[in-house]
């Protein structure tokens, strides 16, 4: 293990480690807990900063451990300028949402268990966006989907929190199925389990007759993850989330999973027709959607949360448009939104913590109490507009030189991103201004600055969101250009700066600007035509959800009223006609019947009788006056067979066989006993017949399925291994025994139990009549 391989396993597992000691921690500093629990990701952070020098001179660094290697199956990361972006968002801004929940939830009785939460979140997504390996990917996928189930349902006490939880993991988890086939899939056509080695078979893998198939799943697990539409709803309903839960997952971090897996396959999947349509119309649609619902919230953090949508579709968009402009642009603005609205949410939860309101109808004048939310809220609202010298600038020109041109594809795109951020822009300069401009309005909570705790955050991420904007240069060659390399899969140049230029963009990005201002102008009227249009569709994803949901409730009890109706009559009969089914339709579908079979004509006169008294047990069993006299003649066929097992040389399996035949029949005559059934079976011949035909094709098929197997050349590698290897490795001489224990000491263990466990039950089923006699 070398040193570097060392600590960047160690860095993976921080967050995790973190999670154990949060509560403990808390326990003791209580909310300052946040100090030294955010010097956690700030280490993790420090690490990965230090590879930026390589991989902005174009290398790749990969490592990690080797776990199932007969599979090939390891845990290994691969860090490249995609992943590193990643890693040193989530780090970073994890730093701060750790101080922000420090003061956020002061006093909270569980905020210990929310710090724990947010860092296995860390450690999740972390190892999401590292993982070279397909099946680390997919176990830190699901991870980040059960840790958000966790923190968006904190307050597990209200209904609606409970409900956007289970939203959320159903949606989630249920793309992540969708991804786990397309990543066997991918497995299956290109033999190969890791993202380093994938990277070189992108021709085979569009060439593919599963290229398709493969596509769709990935997508799937993708568009439920980044919240594309129709699977949108469940993100703006975690905002029953606390909003350091808000700004950390559903700004920056979960939801721009499903857009990291799409950036990573872009190099071996983009580039092809379905792709170039299928990403630009969803992310296109989603833009629009997200916009307009976002304009028709009055919650701060729901309208955070819809422009969060909005921006999600813009990114897919970009990733599936087929240029290198748009793949500079996806990685810009995917830089500038993670800083922009982690910004906004934090404020947003400010505004809510000191005022008691997220309601934008019910605030203002906030600027004299709050000026330093207000400095934070203005900067980072003038990056998502797209104001220079602001990064959220650099973005949107980027964004239109990519888009921008003549024929119909892009003009129908520009359009959608032009409208798109208009409304994002106006919905920005409402969350930035509305709040604090104008005359002060009574709150139910004195309004006045928040403790440093909450305000360091937000202010940060956006003086860091012009900061950028400013160094750009700098910026591009250590951050954006090797994130756009690894989208695009070859070196891009990245040399768009803060200083406007004249051109196609420039003209647009002033279009966008003077639409936004009319719709910031007009908000209430275009809140009101938001409703109306949302009111005149009606149905909606969400609502949809609902309905599923209840559907399926109705029909798993359905089916469970029908296929468990709590007659043990009806299972045994199902059972059984499954069996016959299973052993009489393969050979005659097949044409595997057994030949023939020919009596053997040397059987010695013992051997015939014990088969003879085997017949007389069988005739017994049907004659049986009483289900007592019948249990005990079922006896007679067990013991036959283990005779017949001393008489071909088996006395260990003789033994067990008489064993199980006495504790059989003593058991089963003792539960009849005990739960004083009647004595007779007194159903009419018409309910016997079915029974006897069903028991009638078992026992057939059991025969013709033994007499098709010994008609087979018989395979003595198994008897030669035990042979071989009972006395050297096992140590025994008895070659049955040392199989029972050793070889399968598990699967007796099993057995065990499953006698064990039938043995309590008939116990269960006597005490319960007990009960009822005694009553």
């Amino acid at each position: 293990m070398t040193g570097t391989m060392g600590l960047t396993l160690l860095a993976f597992c921080l967050p995790f480690i973190g999670a154990l000691i949060a509560p403990f921690l808390t326990r003791l500093l209580g909310h300052n807990a946040a100090w030294p629990l955010a010097l956690i990701p700030f280490a993790v952070f420090l690490h990965f900063l230090g590879f930026n020098a390589d991989i902005a001179d174009g290398r790749i660094v990969t490592g990690g451990y080797m776990w199932v290697p007969s599979y090939n199956v390891s845990f290994s990361w691969l860090i490249d300028g995609l992943s590193l972006t990643f890693l040193l968002l989530i780090s970073g801004i994890g730093t701060l949402i750790m101080l922000y929940a420090g003061g956020y939830l002061k006093g909270h009785p569980q905020q210990g268990r929310f710090f724990s939460f947010i860092l296995m979140f860390m450690g999740a997504m972390l190892g999401l966006v590292a993982s070279d390996s397909f099946l680390m990917l997919f176990v830190f996928w699901e991870l980040t989907s059960i840790t958000s189930f966790l923190l968006i349902g904190f307050d597990h006490a209200r209904e609606a929190s409970r409900r956007a939880a289970l939203q959320a993991l159903i949606v989630t988890g249920g793309g992540g199925l969708f991804l786990l086939a397309g990543l066997l899939l991918l497995w299956d056509v290109t033999d190969v389990t890791q993202f380093s080695l994938l990277m070189s078979f992108g021709p085979e893998l569009r060439a593919s007759p599963f290229y398709l198939a493969i596509l769709f799943l990935m997508l799937g697990g993708a568009f439920t993850k980044s919240a594309q539409f129709p699977f949108h709803f469940w993100l703006p309903n975690a905002m029953e989330a606390p909003t350091p839960v808000s700004a950390y997952l559903h700004s920056a971090t979960m939801v721009k999973a499903g857009v990291y897996l799409l950036m990573r396959l872009n190099p071996v999947m983009g580039g092809t027709p379905a792709w170039e349509t299928i990403l630009p119309a969803i992310g296109g649609l989603t833009l629009l959607v997200g916009a307009v619902l976002a304009i028709r919230q009055t919650d701060l953090k729901l309208m955070l949360a819809y422009t969060t949508v909005a921006s999600l579709g813009l990114l897919v968009m970009l990733t599936g448009f087929g240029s290198e402009h748009a793949i500079a642009a996806a990685a810009l603005y995917l830089v500038a939104h993670s800083l922009f609205k982690g910004a906004l949410f934090m404020v947003a939860g400010l505004i809510d913590h000191e005022t008691g309101t997220r309601d934008v109808t019910k605030l203002g004048g906030l600027r004299r109490a709050m000026p330093i939310t207000f400095l934070a809220a203005l900067l980072a609202a003038l990056s998502m507009g797209g104001l220079p010298p602001f990064f959220g600038f650099l973005a949107k020109e980027e964004i239109y030189a990519a888009l921008a041109g003549g024929n119909a594809r892009a003009i129908a795109f520009t359009t959608t991103a032009v409208l798109g951020n208009a409304l994002m822009f106006a919905v920005a300069f409402a969350v930035a201004l509305k709040p604090f401009l104008g005359t002060a309005v009574a709150t139910p909570k004195r309004a006045h600055e928040g403790p440093a705790l909450l305000w360091i955050g937000p202010l940060l991420l956006a003086v860091k969101g012009l900061a950028i904007g400013v160094f750009s240069g700098l910026a591009h060659v250590l951050l954006t250009a090797p994130l756009a390399s690894a989208i695009a899969g070859t070196p891009q140049t990245i040399t768009i700066s803060a200083v406007p230029h004249m051109g196609i963009a420039l003209y647009l990005s002033l279009l966008t600007v003077a639409i936004g201002v009319f719709v910031f102008l007009k908000l209430d009227a275009a809140r009101a035509a938001a409703d109306r249009l949302i009111e005149d569709i009606g149905w909606g994803p969400d609502r949809g959800f609902d309905q599923a949901m209840r559907g399926l409730v109705r029909m798993a009890t359905r089916v469970t009223r029908f296929t468990q109706p709590g007659l043990m009559e009806i299972y045994m009969t199902a059972t059984f006609v499954v069996v016959a089914l299973a052993l009489l339709v393969p050979p005659a579908v097949y044409g595997e019947w057994p030949r023939a079979p020919v009596w053997p004509a040397d059987m010695p006169f013992h051997e015939l009788a014990v088969m003879a008294l085997a017949a007389l047990g069988i005739v017994a069993v049907l004659m049986a006056s009483n289900r007592l006299t019948a249990i005990v003649a079922l006896g007679i066929q067990g013991f036959c067979v283990a005779m017949l097992f001393l008489l071909f040389g088996a006395p260990d399996l003789a033994f067990t066989q008489f064993m199980i035949e006495t504790l059989s029949v003593v058991i089963l005559a003792l539960a009849m006993t005990r739960l004083k059934l009647t004595p007779r079976d007194h159903r009419p011949l018409r309910e016997k017949i079915p029974d006897a035909v069903i028991a009638t094709a078992c026992g057939v098929g059991f025969a013709l399925y033994l007499l098709r197997v010994t008609q087979g050349r018989f395979d003595s590698a198994l008897t030669d291994f035990f042979n071989l290897y009972s006395k050297t490795i096992a140590h025994g001489a008895n070659v049955v025994n040392v199989i029972i224990v050793d070889f399968r000491g598990t699967d007796t263990l099993g057995e065990i139990a499953v006698v064990m466990v039938t043995g309590l039950a008939i116990l269960s089923l006597i005490r319960i009549r007990k009960g009822r006699v005694g009553s």
